[in-house]
């Protein structure tokens, strides 16, 4: 039985359905000998599989209408427990202002969602991620050993991992991030999730979610790591994250997870129906591209290439079937704005992972 409250009641699962861990990893898991990992990938493949034919309707549906603006310097959380049952959103466990409670994934999806929420607020002046103070709510301890968390189009959801190769998904603050970008992207861009487009997609979570991990942690573009999900690797498992945007490709090489195949340049884009066209995999490009355009810019990179990332993903130019050129050409553009420092930084990244330049409207100066 779940608890009827404020904003938060029992529903049944949304359509909407972004989630961290990409099905070719779940796909490898599933085909392990050991049933301690074959099994709860199969149960995730079976969870997210039925949600997602439906995440390409989000781009058709549109987005939620933005309530009114609330009180713009801090959240409004709740967090409940699904107690490894599927329907959501599970008993409320903590709200906003409340004290810690003793269940530890409870805390740190607060928490998560708590930093997410201040960095886009402090350093991009959004109110929550629809822009005009929408609640965050999140529930955790989903399914038994549920290898993944995700975005339903509407809250966070949290599974605990196989204990095996991934631990509790609440433990990592850019995969929070990443997962809540995902409903910026659904109430702006709304990008189709498939292809070039859906790459893109997820590539916006991957960049903001790591500048919230920055933002925290205080860090600038040297200072940071650059990885994407560091903290759910369980110990014994030959990799560092589940994707590296200074260097995608190397994240992990583990004989159960296999390769990260993530490309770094168009020359080794991936083509490929799976994963509704490689999303997850092709990211990597466009990545890599942020990654070396807001080192070149230095200081912290929510101030320089972050922003203009920012300014594409909220100026309404950006079409909802874009691809990598017309992406970098809005960047490019955009960057105009900061100065010809910043443009010929965007510019240079674009070059360098091989998405043509001479399409975009500007040519580096010297």
């Amino acid at each position: 039985m779940t608890d009827d409250i404020r904003g938060f009641s029992p529903r049944p699962m949304a359509t909407a359905h972004c989630a961290i861990v990409p099905p070719h990893l779940l796909n490898r898991l599933a085909r392990a000998e050991d049933p301690s990992l074959n099994e709860p990938a199969r149960r995730t493949l079976a969870l997210d599989a039925a949600q997602r034919v439906q995440r390409r309707l989000t781009a058709e549906i549109g987005p939620t209408a933005a309530l009114p603006k609330r009180a713009p310097d801090h959240p409004l959380r709740t967090i409940c427990d699904v107690e490894h049952r599927r329907e959501l959103p599970g008993r409320r466990i903590r709200g906003e202002g409340e004290a810690d409670a003793p269940d530890t994934s409870v805390n740190h999806a607060y928490d998560g969602l708590g930093a997410t929420f201040d960095f886009y607020l402090r350093t991009l002046s959004r109110l929550s991620i629809d822009g005009a103070g929408l609640p965050l709510n999140a529930s955790v301890h989903f399914q038994e050993d549920y290898d993944n968390a995700f975005w339903d189009g509407e809250q966070m959801v949290f599974g605990d991992g196989d204990g095996h190769i991934f631990g509790d998904f609440t433990q990592s603050p850019d995969v929070i991030g990443h997962e809540l970008t995902h409903g910026v992207t659904q109430y702006t861009a709304n990008l189709t999730y498939m292809g070039q487009s859906g790459a893109l997609n997820e590539h916006l979570s991957d960049v903001f979610g790591s500048l919230v991990e920055q933002y925290t942690k205080g860090e600038t573009t040297e200072e940071a790591n650059w990885l994407i999900g560091e903290e759910l690797l369980r110990p014994g498992v030959q990799g560092v994250a589940l994707r590296s945007m200074k260097a995608p490709g190397t994240a992990y090489d583990d004989d159960e997870l296999g390769k990260d195949p993530q490309p770094a340049h168009m020359d080794d884009f991936v083509r490929t129906f799976a994963d509704n066209g490689g999303v997850h995999i092709n990211s990597g490009i466009p990545n890599h591209a942020l990654y070396l355009a807001a080192t070149q810019l230095g200081g912290h990179a929510w101030d320089g290439a972050g922003r203009i990332w920012y300014d594409v993903l909220t100026s309404g130019e950006l079409a909802r079937d874009a691809d990598f050129t017309s992406f970098a050409r809005l960047t490019a553009d955009a960057a105009d704005a900061y100065g010809p420092r910043e443009h010929d930084a965007v510019l240079l990244a674009w070059n360098a992972v091989g998405v043509p330049t001479h399409e975009l409207s500007r040519t580096v100066s010297h």
